[in-house]
């Protein structure tokens, strides 16, 4: 029987679970993932700015083809650095069909990351995806192949056609995935299409080994769903509830707002463990358990552990720029932070967490100042015109453009640039051709008033064993859940202080909370 790690580092795109988290994680014996979101754009802005401690022309040194490696180091990296007026150089945009350059750049993106996750030690590296962005999903899961990846977790979607897809890239065959193309007929089907031998041309070499898949859901119906219809094994589930951070499952049935304009979770959101443990294989549980206590009690409900992000997002190994993180460690351990779960920022619909801090894009006056423009285009989609050609779209992009695409106008209200805004948030914040830098949104799950617990003695900082450590520490009574006492103390200073108002927010109603005791939304 494969014993699996109890604890799960999270995987936060984009770049800020990176390699040197994910390692610094899987040597303490849990395990470290890395985020694979926008990866591409990451490695090639490593590159740019002269590759700082030469990590990723090492890692490229190991790359099975090293004409590849060479074309990409030719194509990007730049010797000392670019420019402080330079705009980045961008990674060639997802296509239907992308271009033999921008598939060689998304295997290797996700080789290097998973390479250097992975180098020196025996520990297990997972690399996480988003459903949604769905066009990288074959070159981007091959790359963390050839690098050894341990386990593959997927969330924001149904991933249903995820397990078939490792088994085939294992055995280095020609793969494809159905796209969620909106206004397609029913009987129509798009696929995007994987070649191994065509993209990368590598010499004769054994299977690779499969990782392992788990599948991030809400409900029990999914993981039953997924156990059976999936088109492969599914090897276990990481159960998420709408108290952790990033993107959350929307609520089931009509949309309900608070006063402050966020969603309302109720009795259709309950998680029937009994029914997710009934079907066999391990499970994890997420949001709200960053704590020995929570850990203690996932194991009472069956759990095989627990997911932890939050704690791991502001550590010192954690990818968010040094001075972000430092403003957001003192933002919290000074006034408390009430984190704000936004219904419209996301482009893809799905509620987003943002956590309010001056000069970010969580404050209106900096959301309304920035042009809107879509160069990265992660979170676009596919859609059908009525004269049958397929188009890209995205909520977040120029409302002209949007509609002219056959969007509804109204679907772009609130939205917001979460690729450009997330890429600031590790460093790499673009200069766009108007002279307008993007901005950093950072997102937490609502229990990051936790890390306060790590600043003791007049410490700054924390580290990612410190959180390890403390999560495999006796339980003690201050070992609160979200929904109790730490999640009250962190809304009542955060109001106290003004620091729950946020540009999306409203009056300061209290939170809707998540009894992650019994294991269900309430």
């Amino acid at each position: 029987m494969t014993e699996h790690p109890q604890i799960i580092q999270g995987g936060m795109g984009i770049a800020v679970s990176d390699w040197r988290l994910a390692r610094a994680t899987a040597l303490e014996g849990a395990m470290g993932v890395v985020s694979g979101t926008a990866i591409n754009s990451v490695l090639v802005r490593r590159l740019q700015v002269g590759d700082i401690g030469g990590h990723m022309r090492r890692a490229l040194e190991h790359f099975p083809v090293p004409k590849i490696a060479e074309e990409i180091l030719d194509a990007y990296y730049r010797g000392g650095g670019k420019g402080a007026e330079e705009s980045y150089k961008l990674a060639p945009m997802y296509k239907i069909k992308t271009s033999l350059a921008g598939l060689r750049l998304t295997v290797v993106s996700n080789f290097v990351e998973v390479f250097l996750a992975k180098e020196g030690h025996e520990g297990k590296v997972g690399i996480n995806f988003l459903e949604k962005v769905q066009i990288p999903h074959l070159a981007s899961a091959y790359g963390a192949m050839l690098a050894g990846v341990d386990y593959v977790l997927m969330g924001a979607g149904i991933p249903r056609q995820v397990p078939g897809v490792l088994d085939s890239l294992s055995q280095h065959v020609k793969s494809r995935y159905k796209l969620a193309v909106e206004d397609e007929a029913t009987a129509d089907e798009t696929y995007t299409e994987f070649d191994p031998a065509e993209v990368i041309g590598l010499p004769p070499m054994p299977h690779l080994r499969r990782p392992y898949f788990l599948a991030i859901i809400a409900s029990a119906t999914l993981a039953m769903s997924l156990a059976k219809k999936a088109s492969g094994h599914v090897d276990g589930f990481i159960i998420e509830y709408p108290v952790a951070g990033g993107h959350n499952a929307p609520p089931r049935g009509k949309l309900q707002l608070t006063d402050r304009g966020e969603p309302i979770y109720g009795v259709k959101d309950e998680v029937d463990l009994e029914k997710i443990a009934a079907i066999g294989r391990p499970f994890y549980l997420a949001g709200g358990y960053g704590g020995p206590d929570r850990l203690q009690r996932a194991l009472e409900l069956g759990a095989a552990g627990i997911q932890v992000g939050s704690a791991f997002s502001l550590c010192e190994e954690s990818g968010v720029e040094a001075s972000l993180k430092q403003k957001a460690v003192d933002s919290i351990s000074q006034h408390g932070i009430r984190v704000f779960t936004d219904a419209t920022a996301s482009p893809t619909g799905f509620p987003f967490k943002v956590v309010p801090l001056e000069g970010t894009g969580s404050e209106q006056s900096v959301y309304e100042g920035r042009p809107r423009i879509c160069d990265l285009g992660y979170l676009r989609v596919p859609a059908k015109t009525d004269d049958d050609k397929i188009v890209f779209r995205c909520a977040s992009e120029p409302i002209a453009d949007f509609v002219k695409k056959g969007g509804d106008e109204e679907a772009t209200t609130g939205r917001k640039c979460l690729c450009n805004a997330l890429m600031a948030n590790v460093g790499q914040a673009q200069l766009q051709k108007t002279g307008f830098t993007e901005t950093p949104l950072l997102t937490s799950g609502d229990d990051v008033i936790m890390v306060t617990r790590f600043l003791k003695g007049g410490a700054t900082s924390y580290t990612a064993k410190q959180v390890i450590d403390f999560l495999r520490s006796p339980p003690s009574e201050d070992d609160t859940p979200v929904s109790g006492a730490i999640a009250a103390e962190a809304v009542a200073e955060a109001d106290k202080n003004g620091s729950g108002e946020n540009g999306s927010g409203g009056n300061g109603e209290s939170h809707e909370t998540v009894n992650v005791e019994a294991g269900k939304h309430a």
